[in-house]
């Protein structure tokens, strides 16, 4: 240690470009949304939340018109019997529905993601002849999982200053999403799937007249098959005409619906019978599965899913610049009354504001933690070189964290950065405890001794305990680090980033400080700048010190009190420094009584020891039956244990009953929930409702929804998106619910409240909706969030935290 303190003080410019050279490099990488003017940047992957799902793959396959039954004997049963031999496979789930069935494959934790991907393909290729039905393709779906569905939209009509003003109906703007919208989206980096939802789908529909086929003598097979041949061109030769060349071909394919009418099926009596004869050939909708409401009207719309491994933040960015390049390109028109309608691409879920919302939540954490300790600092060491030396610590260990998140391959979630927060707290006591040695050392040398030598020496002598206080810290973490599953890809992400940033904050404190302090705090002022402070000097220097640093604390209390505001947003300033100013203060009296009066404590307990250490068993008891319960603290006494929840009328079980009943333990939860400024509503009705009356249903409930003050954007989806990641039947409704933040930015720059005075949180807002979305035919839903709803569909294939699902041979024995 005392070898390579010296080396950094002796080689101050080395170290000093290497840290500039870690600094920059975190700049490049680091995950917030900065310009650099021009910098090439590759920041860390981040999204709000790490990917708890499986390693899992989907099976997809159509086969229309099919009841459950025949999809489940001839497809979903082969299929699951087959891909049950595919290496690394842990277990195959499989579902049957209505003209399509899904598989999901499950690996092993440890299996490679394209790799096994690469595996169900050969499987499905090498399935022998007749395992399925002859024309049934099952396909794979998008390389990504359903937590990769980022952003959604919906095609809408809108004036020129952005109003809605419609003049779509849903197949144009059905039209449009497949053919224009769709297409230019999905050649965005990053995106492995848009998938259409919504409004009709326009094809040619052949309606057979069964008395014009007895008529004429011909079967619906042979109409069919005229339809299929009809729609093909041949080629043919060349011919050579004045020594030019000509290619013979013949047209065939289908424009218009008379040219499928015009098709021949067969002759009679040299006379062609067509399609036209038989049927009446039209434009229509398709038959569809899914369909789309913006409050309470029908729209057109698409999910956007991010390729597995991507950076969502930037694969949404990249999204919104093809948007705004093809978004001068869409159709407009003139209404009848004159206004000018042009389609327009209006997102209903962004997952953008949720990522960036996260990265916030971590600058306010260093920004409150840096005027924290430059305000504590200052006030304990009186020294403004110090303070800001370990107060400028910290932004750069978060940035050479930055460095090893992005090198190591760990993606930037709350989670992770939550691991950067807990950490700031060791990051910054390390740099106190050199700093502050350093500076007592100064303080006690004498003027004429080497202060390069003190500097060394008073690092060297902190430095084994700072570098066993680190270790001891990243070997309790060592448990995490072997977690698998769900519970590895949840929290081992937060060990590497807290590991990382207190191995960056000792590099910076055993590497870096020293050099710094010596040349900030142990160097004496040059001669033009103590010729400056000669009037200064006549102040006595324990009040100069104190003038400074609470001038210094002044100036970081006023800025701790704009940018922390306890007591909200609408409260002037004034008062906030003022209860910044008291709970620091008293923190620091507190601190300092204790100080005192420590000595004295200390003494009494040791001459009352055993009574003394009462006083810990009884905390410990008691947060034992705070977190397991009364009965499994207690269990070992008489009518304590779960026995008495039957009673038998003794005293004991009386005595105890009022213990148990207050203490039941805590409840236990495996993830918080992440409030995500938007809810998703999904309530139960009918499973045999037809399409209409659950596009009905859905009307209804968006549009009593929107009168809810409270509420922005509400849009609804019944059925499935045409994606494998949606397989929803047509009674599943799913509801993106958007409500206004509680503080906004009014017409005059001011912050104002924007929720009613009893709306306290989001949960009143929730109550709000349920309450007003109360409709006959239909049973609420528990409160949901878009993430974690498709967290837990991905990992149980329910959509709730908690169900039961009932599995038997038949109705009959259920």
């Amino acid at each position: 240690m005392t070898r390579l303190i010296s080396f950094c003080l002796d080689n101050k410019l080395v170290v000093l470009l290497a840290l500039l050279l870690l600094g920059g490099w975190g700049l490049l990488v680091a995950p917030f949304d900065w310009d650099l003017r021009g910098l090439p940047r590759d920041p860390v992957p981040v999204d709000a939340i790490p990917d708890l799902g499986e390693n899992q793959q989907i099976v997809f396959t159509e086969w229309p018109g099919r009841s459950p039954r025949d999809v489940e004997d001839q497809i979903t049963y082969p299929l699951t019997s087959a891909l049950m031999g595919v290496p690394q496979v842990r277990t195959v789930r499989s579902y049957s529905y209505f003209g399509f069935s899904t598989v999901y494959v499950i690996f092993e934790e440890g299996a490679d993601f394209h790799d096994s991907r690469s595996r169900i393909l050969e499987k499905l290729a090498s399935l022998p002849a007749g395992t399925l039905p002859r024309g049934v393709q099952p396909a794979l779906g998008p390389d990504a999982t359903a937590l990769g569905q980022v952003f959604m939209y919906t095609l809408q009509g809108r004036s020129p200053e952005g109003h809605p003003v419609g003049g779509w109906d849903p197949q144009e703007l059905r039209t449009i999403q497949d053919f224009q919208v769709r297409d230019a989206l999905l050649a965005a980096e990053g995106i492995a799937e848009v998938a259409s939802v919504g409004g009709h789908r326009r094809e040619y529909q052949v309606e057979v007249d069964p008395a014009a086929l007895r008529l004429h003598g011909v079967g619906l097979a042979d109409v069919v098959r005229a339809v299929r041949e009809g729609n093909q061109e041949v080629g043919a030769r060349t011919l050579e005409i004045n020594r030019v060349e000509y290619v013979v071909r013949g047209t065939g394919f289908y424009r218009e619906p008379d040219d499928i009418a015009a098709s021949v099926i067969t002759a009679r009596d040299n006379v062609p019978v067509t399609v036209g004869d038989v049927a009446h050939v039209t434009e229509g909708p398709a038959w569809r599965r899914g369909a789309l409401d913006v409050g309470g009207a029908e729209a057109a719309g698409g999910i956007v899913v991010v390729r597995y491994g991507e950076n969502p933040l930037a694969a949404i960015e990249r999204v919104k610049e093809r948007i705004a390049a093809i978004a001068p390109s869409l159709p407009e028109r003139t209404l009848p009354d004159g206004t000018v309608s042009k389609v327009t691409i209006v997102p209903f879920y962004d997952r953008t504001g949720l990522i960036h919302e996260t990265l916030d939540t971590l600058g306010e954490a260093l920004r409150l933690e840096i005027l924290i300790t430059v305000l504590v600092i200052v006030i304990m060491l009186r020294s403004l070189g110090g303070s800001l030396l370990v107060a400028g610590l910290l932004p750069v260990a978060v940035l050479i964290t930055f460095v090893a998140m992005k090198t190591g391959g760990v993606d930037a979630n709350i989670v992770a950065l939550s691991g950067i927060a807990i950490a700031i707290g060791t990051m910054v006591d390390m740099g106190v405890i050199l700093i502050e040695n350093v500076q007592r050392r100064l303080d006690e040398a004498r003027p004429d001794q080497d202060r390069r030598r003190v500097v060394r020496d008073a690092a060297a002598e902190v430095a084994p305990a700072i570098l066993t206080a680190v270790l001891t810290t990243v070997i309790s973490f060592l448990p995490v680090f072997t977690l698998t599953a769900a519970e590895g890809k949840l929290f081992r992400p937060l060990a590497f980033t807290k590991t990382f940033a207190i191995l960056a904050s000792l590099v910076l404190a055993i590497v870096f400080l020293p050099p710094l302090a010596h040349l900030t705090l142990a160097r004496r002022r040059p001669g033009w700048l103590a010729a400056l402070s000669r009037p200064a000097d006549r102040i006595p220097h324990w009040l100069r010190g104190r003038l400074t640093g609470g001038v210094v604390a002044l100036v970081a209390l006023l800025l701790l009190a704009d940018v922390w505001r306890p007591l909200g947003l609408d409260r002037p300033l004034l008062l906030h420094a003022l209860f910044a100013l008291l709970a620091v203060a008293g923190l620091l009296l507190l601190f300092a009584g204790f100080q005192r009066v420590y000595p004295r404590l200390l003494a009494a307990f040791l001459a009352r020891r055993l009574r003394f250490l009462l006083l810990p068993l009884v905390v410990i008891v008691g947060g034992l039956t705070i977190w397991l319960g009364f009965d499994r603290v207690f269990a070992f006494l008489p009518g304590a244990g779960p026995q008495a929840e039957r009673g038998d009328g003794s005293g004991w079980a009386r005595a105890w009953s009022g213990p148990r009943h207050a203490f039941p333990g805590l409840g236990q939860e495996f993830m918080p929930p992440l409030d995500e400024g938007s809810f998703l509503y999904m309530p139960t009705t009918m499973p045999h409702a037809s399409m209409g009356e659950a596009l009905d249903v859905l009307s209804k409930l968006d549009r009593a929804m929107l009168t809810v003050p409270e509420v922005s954007q509400v849009v609804g989806k019944l059925g499935r998106a045409e994606t494998a990641l949606d397989p929803a039947p047509i009674s599943m409704i799913e509801t993106v619910i958007n409500y206004v933040p509680e503080y906004g930015v009014d017409a005059g720059g001011d912050r104002v409240r924007q929720w009613r005075d009893h709306i306290r949180s989001a949960d009143d807002i929730w109550d709000e909706i349920v309450a007003a979305a109360k409709l006959t035919g239909t049973t609420s839903a528990p409160k949901l969030q878009p993430i974690s709803t498709r967290l837990v569909m991905l990992q149980s294939g329910m959509r709730a935290p908690m169900g039961v699902k009932v599995k038997g041979p038949s109705l009959e024995a259920i």
